[in-house]
């Protein structure tokens, strides 16, 4: 068991959550608008869809890793040209942070986890995520591939569940900051950056 590299992974994990994206600014603005009851149905809808991934992407990861080690180095420069493509993605895009909780429609906790379950099941961006990010996290030479892969996505839902939860919470506070500070919008894309490219170079240096 390799109790660094889970570390690394959960250090990651809660660096990505934090960051700026359509799912954790999806949560903050149904929290504002509707309270955190219903920024929390959000949190949960997302996260079971993570569920599902993680089984897609465990079950057929595992198969390809331990066909050869060809096909590992081939995962392996995908997730890292893939990291490398969202670290310049982000580089590209503007750094301010738009909050229009005007254009929010209110709905009730269960058609809001609904609706988050589905914006993630349906969100092939995620598959590939995982796809390019968990492989790099194998942190057992003995334990079974699959259930490796449940433990990183266990892990990744539980880091994420918390962070997402906490913005549902103090969303009045976050979004209240995020419309006073004209700098953080800038450090967090440049966070982003730094963490996606760091986690590509990982996954390139990274054995099987």
């Amino acid at each position: 068991m390799n109790y660094e590299l889970l570390y690394t992974f959960v250090v990651a994990t809660s660096i990505l959550a934090i960051t700026p994206g359509p799912d954790n600014i999806f949560v903050l603005l149904q929290s504002v608008v509707n309270g955190k009851k219903y920024g929390l149905a959000t949190v949960a809808g997302l996260m079971t869809g993570c569920i599902v991934h993680t089984t897609l992407v465990a079950f057929g990861m595992s198969t390809l890793i331990k066909q050869s080690d060809a096909l590992f180095l081939i995962i392996k420069i995908f997730g890292a040209c893939y990291l490398f493509f969202l670290a310049f993605q982000v580089y590209k895009a503007d750094s301010s942070i738009e909050l229009q909780s005007n254009t929010v429609a209110k709905k009730n906790p269960l058609q809001l986890f609904r609706q988050g379950f589905i914006m993630n099941v349906l969100n092939p961006k995620v598959s590939i995520f995982f796809l390019a990010f968990f492989p790099a996290f194998l942190f057992s030479d003995h334990l079974n591939t699959v259930i490796q892969f449940y433990v990183l996505g266990g892990i990744f839902v539980c880091v994420s569940f918390v962070v997402f939860a906490l913005i549902a919470i103090l969303a009045d506070y976050i979004a209240s900051y995020l419309k006073q500070s004209k700098k953080i919008g800038l450090i967090l894309k440049w966070v982003q950056i730094i963490v996606f490219v760091a986690i590509g170079i990982f996954i390139l240096l990274s054995e099987k």
